[in-house]
């Protein structure tokens, strides 16, 4: 990797972009990004002209200097702060079209990395990550939600009831309430809000990771209502599920 393009892979995580938005910045096609980060291309001079101003550098400075090495630099300094006080509150989103992806590097900092970001003032410091859902089992949060999720570190401390991201190797990601079963430890009932969905179980072994629901994010408009008809059959169901889940359990 030239100097020059090493350069530009650090500026841009500097600043928490993908190399699609860092293209979109720049003007040119995301392909250049990766070719000029991989070493494959040269950037061209109007390229590192448009980013000498964006970053306020010299040309010399991205030619001849390793940016990642420099000590002192009065700008990089202040990225670096800022980032830092950031990181916390950094939230990575997952949509739908990146799922099958996630499956594979949930555990790879360049592919996390590569996702989009975004902050939520509300949030305590924590791991958190957002998840874009399909589908109406999560019925009354609508298809298309965004779940902000905090990183659950051992299984053990789900908790009965609560709202959950379940990442596993044979269901993929999906947003379910979890319930520990008493008598068989290593399985873990996920369960609808929407009735019209039966529980199933999971093995403990197939869980990748869990994400306790925080926030929920929809569209203004897109909430489903309910009448008081429906919401008294939803309890009801609801209900007998969890009864039934009980006696199954004990």
């Amino acid at each position: 990797m030239s100097i020059a393009g090493k350069n530009l892979k650090y500026l841009r995580k500097l600043r928490g972009w993908t190399q699609e938005e860092f293209s979109n910045k720049l003007g040119i096609k995301r392909s250049l990004i990766g070719a000029y980060e991989e070493g494959r291309a040269d950037p061209r001079l109007e390229v590192l002209e448009i980013v000498s101003e964006m970053f306020k550098l010299t040309l010399d400075d991205l030619l001849r200097k390793d940016l990642s090495e420099v000590k002192g630099s009065s700008y990089l300094a202040r990225r670096r702060q800022q980032k830092l006080l950031a990181d916390s509150n950094v939230i990575h989103f997952v949509p739908v079209k990146a799922a099958a992806g996630y499956l594979a590097g949930y555990a790879d900092p360049e592919f996390i990395d590569e996702l989009n970001t975004f902050t939520l003032p509300m949030l305590t410091s924590g791991n958190y990550r957002a998840f874009e859902i399909v589908g109406d089992s999560m019925l009354p949060t609508p298809s298309g939600s965004v779940i902000v999720g905090e990183k659950v570190d051992a299984l053990d401390e789900v908790k009965n009831n609560f709202a959950y991201i379940v990442i596993s190797r044979n269901e993929g990601i999906v947003y379910k309430r979890m319930l520990r079963n008493n008598k068989t430890k290593n399985k873990y009932t996920l369960m609808s809000d929407n009735p019209q969905y039966q529980p199933y179980q999971v093995n403990a072994e197939d869980i990748i990771e869990v994400w306790q629901a925080q926030v929920v994010i929809n569209k203004v408009g897109s909430q489903q209502r309910w009448d008081v008809a429906s919401l008294g059959s939803l309890v009801s169901n609801l209900q007998e599920q969890v009864s039934m889940l009980k006696r199954k359990m004990n």
